[in-house]
């Protein structure tokens, strides 16, 4: 059903997120009130333009001198008041696509080069963060962390630590640390993988 609504407000922007109020509509036919954010202003909002184009991307990088780790981070979150394990992440950039964006983005918060590796199209396309609340969606890229992870340039606003994570720890952090949603979906995956071919599942699509 689209076009549930009958006006959309902008209530308040800065860089990096804005609010909005939406005279929505029920199935009935009923107006109430909706509120959402989005990385977009009002002209870019997906409700308007339509769209699927991700604002960001998350990493899943494995390690490629052993390829039984994969490289995380441990991050303070502000909304939370704590650390939690996550995969680097980023937005894209104006300009970027989501594998430059990846190649950058890893090296800041990590140290560590990324070498993307490609497969079915499907596991790069972008996908919703939580459409309950935002429009703001983010592709995965794939690749193997190659370098010195010292190396690294985190913006001043990021408390980051690096870690690598062989199997068993990738449980020991599921079963009993805060971790980002976007983590434990790909980790669980890391975790069926085979370290001799660890990115299989990407040529196959299956």
């Amino acid at each position: 059903m689209a076009g549930k609504y009958t006006s959309i407000e902008n209530l308040y922007n800065n860089r990096y997120l804005n609010f909005y109020h939406m005279d929505a509509l029920t199935d009935s036919g009923r107006a109430f009130d909706y509120f959402f954010v989005s990385r977009n202003n009002s002209e870019n909002i997906r409700i308007v333009t339509g769209s699927d184009a991700p604002e960001g991307c998350v990493i899943y990088p494995v390690l490629k001198e052993d390829p039984g780790k994969i490289v995380l981070i441990r991050q303070y979150r502000y909304p939370l008041g704590r650390f939690i394990y996550e995969l680097p992440a980023g937005l894209i950039e104006p300009g970027e696509d989501p594998e430059q964006a990846a190649v950058r983005e890893l090296k800041e918060e990590t140290g560590y080069v990324l070498e993307p590796v490609h497969g079915d199209e499907m596991w790069n396309r972008a996908f919703y963060m939580g459409a309950g609340f935002t429009d703001e969606s983010s592709a995965t890229v794939f690749g193997y962390a190659v370098g010195d992870p010292g190396a690294r340039a985190p913006e001043e606003s990021e408390s980051i630590s690096v870690l690598t994570a062989d199997r068993a720890e990738v449980r020991r952090i599921l079963r009993e640390e805060q971790v980002s949603l976007r983590m434990a979906y790909l980790c669980m995956n890391f975790l069926r993988a085979d370290p001799s071919d660890p990115f299989a599942f990407l040529k196959t699509g299956e």
